[in-house]
């Protein structure tokens, strides 16, 4: 099973980002595991605490380091992500030619209730992340509309389409991880 390091750019634990994180784990189950950093509990970014690192950013680094692949779900925030978001990824890219990202196979995707998903915030993030050194994944894009009941509490996906857009969506992000990741366990005992 490949370890996914998760980043939900969303501070609510009631917002639509965080349940399709939880769906999209929900449809892993037995191929991939999730792990949920908290991006909120991080300072902003200043190169001086480098001198000695709050346990909350050594943290951060070292479940990158520990994931076969990223996921990053994300709100759009006037045409574009989260703060949080960059503090999170600037935090895991430092210090200077130590990034946490290096070819990390990563996958992008966003819910909300507007009619253009999040493209824009999505569009703009995909141009950031390659300086991290990230292999984001192209196809498919999930720019999603989230309505109200299409996914219950419970993490049911009540329509048919959508859940074999988001099933056929996992089984291609478990392909993309297994064709450009490095297998940490394996990469561990080689050690």
């Amino acid at each position: 099973m490949k370890n996914v390091v998760v980043l939900v750019a969303s501070p609510s634990p009631k917002s639509v980002n965080r349940k399709l994180a939880n769906t999209l784990e929900k449809l892993s189950e037995g191929k991939l595991k999730f792990d949920y950093p908290d991006l909120f509990a991080l300072p902003y970014y200043d190169d001086h605490l480098w001198a000695n690192p709050p346990a909350v950013i050594t943290d951060l680094k070292r479940r990158v380091e520990a994931a076969d692949a990223a996921l990053i779900v994300t709100p759009e925030y006037n045409r574009s992500f989260p703060g949080v978001l960059k503090n999170a990824l600037d935090w895991a890219s430092r210090p200077y030619a130590q990034s946490s990202w290096m070819d990390k196979p990563t996958a992008l995707v966003g819910a909300t209730p507007g009619a253009t998903g999040t493209a824009a915030g999505q569009g703009h993030l995909r141009s950031v992340l390659p300086v991290y050194g990230m292999l984001v994944m192209g196809q498919p894009e999930v720019y999603f509309n989230m309505k109200p009941g299409l996914i219950t509490d419970e993490l049911e996906i009540t329509d048919e389409t959508t859940f074999a857009f988001l099933n056929g969506w996992v089984q291609k992000f478990s392909a993309f991880i297994e064709r450009h990741g490095v297998d940490k366990a394996e990469a561990i005992a080689a050690e």
